[in-house]
């Protein structure tokens, strides 16, 4: 045993959320996220000696969901080895803001699992962080798996469809809506319809063909149909005022969070007068009042552009935060 480290990144929200079939034709909640570099949890496992206490200690103590993503990981890791059960502390740092609909606890509970796996010396796979997740918050985001656009089953923990190696690239606008406020998202609960699901079905297939075709396009309208599906699920006021400024400056689409505040205007990242576009759409969102926090590509790839961040009150960019 040693000292273990791990890190998880958040996502600004999501492509694509509904209700899907799953592979044995059964109605499931559903999603596929917005992946983005940063924000991202580190996290620090220092594992007690097999004679102490077997409990997590975190700092900070409001981290209390990765503190039990912690002790759910030491069972799963003495399970899978000779290893005893022990306890630990835990030390959580970065991710993002609680509520916004960015996987911040998700981010943080991976970051945990990863460090204590680390520092028991037990490799876990991906398939069973997801599980620990699910266990320790009820429902989970698909961070554990990388940056492949996954259909994942939220309170289920399980994937339930790969859709393709890689979104094609967008660039993102991100902003706030509701005053950025947090989001209870455990709390919401979705209105289904009848023919809910042949229309999430038939997202589900667009959104298939568009990342194997990298059609940039194809994803935005994905995105901005299901965040018109989930007005009435947690509506946005400013809605309009997305929609209005995406058709205003060019861009392919808008994206939510479908379960908090923040949002985005989608770019093909290929389009010839890109930087126009994304200086338009900053000025446009500013003075609408939603002030953009940051710009970012879906790809790793490196961009001219970089990525380039705000603060929430300001449209200006803030040169500690560039």
């Amino acid at each position: 045993m040693t000292l273990g480290t791990g890190q998880a990144t958040c996502h600004h929200g999501e492509v694509l959320q509904g209700t899907f079939l799953d592979e044995r034709g059964e109605p499931t909640r559903g999603l596929v996220t917005l992946p983005m570099a940063e924000p991202a949890t580190r996290a620090v496992f220092t594992p007690f000696s097999t004679r102490a206490p077997r409990r997590v200690l975190v700092d900070p103590p409001d981290r209390a969901k990765a503190a039990r993503a912690a002790e759910l990981a030491i069972a799963e890791c003495a399970r899978r080895s000779d290893l005893r059960p022990v306890g630990g502390y835990l030390s959580v740092r970065g991710g993002a803001r609680p509520g916004l609909g960015m996987g911040s606890s998700t981010s943080d509970v991976t970051a945990a699992v990863r460090a204590v796996a680390a520092g028991l010396g037990v490799e876990l796979p991906p398939s069973v962080v997801a599980e620990v997740a699910v266990a320790a918050e009820g429902a989970s985001d698909p961070i554990m798996f990388g940056e492949r656009p996954l259909l994942f089953a939220q309170r289920r923990g399980r994937v339930l469809e790969d859709l393709g190696p890689a979104l094609p690239e967008l660039i993102v606008v991100g902003c706030l809506t509701g005053s950025g406020q947090p989001v209870d998202t455990l709390a919401l609960r979705g209105t289904a319809r009848s023919g809910d699901i042949n229309v999430y079905e038939r997202l589900r297939a667009v959104l298939r063909t568009a990342i194997n075709e990298h059609d940039a396009a194809g994803v935005g309208h994905v995105c901005t149909e299901s965040a018109i599906l989930n007005q009435r699920v947690l509506p946005k006021a400013e809605l309009g005022t997305l929609r209005e400024a995406a058709r205003g400056c060019g861009a392919v689409g808008i994206q939510v969070a479908h379960s908090g505040n923040v949002a985005g205007l989608l770019f093909d990242a290929t389009a010839l007068d890109l930087t126009d576009r994304l200086d338009s759409a900053v000025d446009r969102l500013g003075r609408e009042g939603l002030a953009p926090t940051r710009v970012f590509s879906t790809s790793r790839t490196t961009l001219n552009i970089g990525e380039r961040s705000w603060t929430t009150t300001s449209a200006r960019p803030s040169p500690d935060l560039i």
